[in-house]
């Protein structure tokens, strides 16, 4: 399972990246500090509102132009097409060199660690800061950290441990960015366009796997790695400049007095402990990560292994993927879903476990095969993560999304890591088809038991956002 910067690996059921969602690519003391502290002086003080004043709020909010959002989304966009060829250039370019499950792997895990363990402290904080400048600060980040290892390329002394690395910098900012820009678009666009937005961000996604893809296998032919990094550097500035000039709304505070990181962690597990479908989908999610985030980041040694196929075949399988995602998204867009939206999620599961499982099994040498099931997986991404996203939108006050969004992601992702300890063992030995199958089997038995389920059936029924932009 679109959002934010740049993702290296799968935050929500299988591998996604989106520019109002998470980010995913995206040091020193001194400028960690300087951000600190520009974060912080742009903290806006807390309000608390009421009655009427919480109704004109809400209907300002609904009457908001969209313009200012799809200007941020526009330059989103093209710093993720970019940012997509040089993550697939590095990955291809890792694989080369070490041809080790247990690196691929370990790439992935570095990608989660900081989502994981560091989510619900950065949710408070995001909640705490300006998500403007928490963006900004993420993409400069990124952009500086691909700006050495550039240098690192060009100077010959690039390892495979250079690139985790920079994996690791990329996902520390994802973590910051990701939740400040999902949160940031609830109070940018209309509640009834959620579900839209959400397909039309889903639909970016398979665009920018589509071109992303080829591009950077033309890239990682062509190019100098160091060149291909600067690619990244570039990108990066197309995200940040439109962003200076963007007002980006904050939600007003939930109570009079300024509340301590520690305390607004705490809220927000209150919260969320509140809601037992949340918790529900949670689990399910947990459960998923465990089996799909491991299977998807070994893709690469089943192109090498299932279809002895090279960078072109890799590309091509990611293409095909994005594809699928387009069409899914377009169809989420203007289709909206069925009226419940756990129900069109639901039903997305089960068919992306079947398709799954169809990659698992895919016939030796056969790629056309291996084609079909990429596009049926990526057809079903956008009905199963779609949804969710709005169904969080719609049932998370603003005041406590930060901390709520990077809460469910570290819950539902904490599983990830000790699926890729046992998937990298898994794969030396039995290949990398045998995980795809069981993640696939699993997938169908999950979505169909959701709807036996009442607490997670009922999960729209729990209390609407209360809160608007400041």
């Amino acid at each position: 399972m679109p959002d934010d910067k740049r993702d290296n690996a799968a935050a929500d059921t299988v591998r996604s990246t989106s520019p109002a969602g998470e980010a995913s690519t995206p040091t020193e003391s001194t400028a960690a500090t300087s951000a600190t502290s520009t974060l912080n002086d742009t903290a806006a003080p807390a309000e608390s509102m009421s009655g009427a004043g919480q109704t004109d709020q809400m209907n300002d909010r609904t009457e908001t132009p969209l313009r200012p959002f799809f200007t941020l989304w526009t330059g989103q966009t093209l710093s993720l097409l970019g940012s997509a060829a040089v993550q697939f250039a590095l990955i291809w370019w890792v694989t080369k060199e070490t041809g080790s499950a247990t690196i691929l792997a370990t790439a992935t895990l570095v990608g989660l660690v900081p989502q994981v363990v560091l989510g619900p402290v950065i949710g408070a904080l995001v909640d705490r800061w300006s998500r403007k400048t928490i963006m900004l600060v993420a993409d400069g980040v990124i952009g500086l950290a691909s700006l050495v290892l550039a240098g690192l390329f060009l100077r010959g002394s690039a390892g495979p441990e250079h690139v985790l690395v920079l994996l690791f910098v990329r996902a520390l900012g994802a973590a910051f960015h990701g939740p400040a820009m999902k949160a940031s678009t609830t109070l940018m666009v209309p509640e009834r366009l959620f579900t839209q937005i959400q397909g039309l961000n889903q639909s970016l996604e398979g665009l920018v796997l589509i071109v992303g893809a080829p591009l950077g296998a033309l890239l990682y032919a062509t190019l100098p790695m160091a060149q291909v990094m600067m690619l990244d550097v570039g990108t990066a500035l197309l995200a940040i400049v439109p962003l200076i000039f963007i007002h980006v709304p904050r939600p007003r505070a939930s109570s009079e007095s300024e509340p301590s990181v520690w305390q607004e962690m705490m809220a927000g597990f209150s919260y969320l402990r509140d809601r037992k479908g949340h918790l529900t989908l949670i689990g399910i999610a947990a459960v998923l990560n465990l089996m799909l985030v491991p299977a998807f980041s070994l893709l690469p040694l089943l192109v090498l292994e299932r279809l002895h196929g090279d960078a072109a075949q890799f590309g091509w399988s990611t293409s095909i993927f994005g594809v699928g995602m387009l069409a899914g998204g377009i169809l989420l867009g203007v289709w909206g879903g069925f009226a419940r939206r756990i129900v069109t999620t639901l039903l997305g599961m089960v068919a992306l476990g079947l398709a799954v499982l169809a990659v698992g099994v895919t016939p030796e040498g056969n790629f056309t095969w291996l084609l079909g099931a990429m596009l049926a997986v990526g057809m079903m991404v956008p009905l199963v993560n779609g949804p969710v996203h709005a169904i969080l939108q719609a049932t998370i006050a603003p005041e406590f999304q930060g901390r709520v969004f990077t809460l469910l992601a570290s819950l539902a992702g904490i599983m990830a890591p000790l699926g890729l300890l046992f998937a990298a063992p898994v794969a030396e030995l039995v290949g990398v088809g045998t995980w795809y199958v069981a993640g696939g089997m699993l997938c169908v038995s999950l979505g169909a038991l959701g709807f036996l389920l009442p607490t997670l059936m009922r999960i729209e029924g729990d209390e609407p956002v209360e809160c608007a932009a400041g």
